[in-house]
C-alpha cells in the first residue's frame, strides 16, 4: 500500500525552531521528487520547497528561504523539512507529496500524505 506518512508537528513559540518528517511505505521515495506543502486556515495550499530525485536539486518558496531546510534520508525512506526562525505566518499544515518531477507547483504531485499541524503562537 502506498503512504506518506507526516510526523512532528506541533506548538512552539515564534522564533523556535520545529522538524517534520515524511516517511514512505510501499515504494521508495529516492525514486521520485519530494515536495512539501502547507495551507494556512482560509488559504489556499502553497508550495514550501522540493527536491527532485537528485538531493542537490532543493528549491524554497521565497517566504521560507534561508529559514527552512529540505534533506532527504534515502535509508530511512524520509524526508526532513527543517523549520527554524518560526513566524506567526508559518502556522499551517505541512504536507509531503511525491511525483515525477521536482518543482514548486501543487500540480506536479500524484501522492500526498495526510498532513501535520504546525502551530506558531505565544
Amino acid at each position: 500500500q502506498v503512504q506518506l506518512v507526516e510526523s512532528g508537528g506541533g506548538l512552539v513559540q515564534p522564533g523556535g525552531s520545529l522538524r517534520v518528517s515524511c516517511v514512505a511505505w510501499g515504494f521508495s521515495l529516492q525514486d521520485y521528487a519530494v515536495g512539501w506543502f502547507r495551507q494556512a486556515p482560509g488559504k489556499e495550499r502553497e508550495a514550501v520547497s522540493c527536491s527532485s530525485k537528485f538531493i542537490s536539486n532543493i528549491n524554497y518558496a521565497d517566504s521560507v528561504k534561508g529559514r527552512f531546510t529540505m534533506t532527504r534520508d534515502n535509508a530511512k525512506n524520509a524526508v526532513y523539512l527543517q523549520m527554524n526562525s518560526l513566524e506567526p505566518e508559518d502556522t499551517a499544515v505541512y504536507y509531503c507529496a511525491v511525483g515525477p518531477h521536482g518543482i514548486l507547483a501543487e500540480t506536479a504531485y500524484d501522492y500526498w500524505g495526510q498532513g501535520t499541524q504546525v502551530t506558531v503562537s505565544s
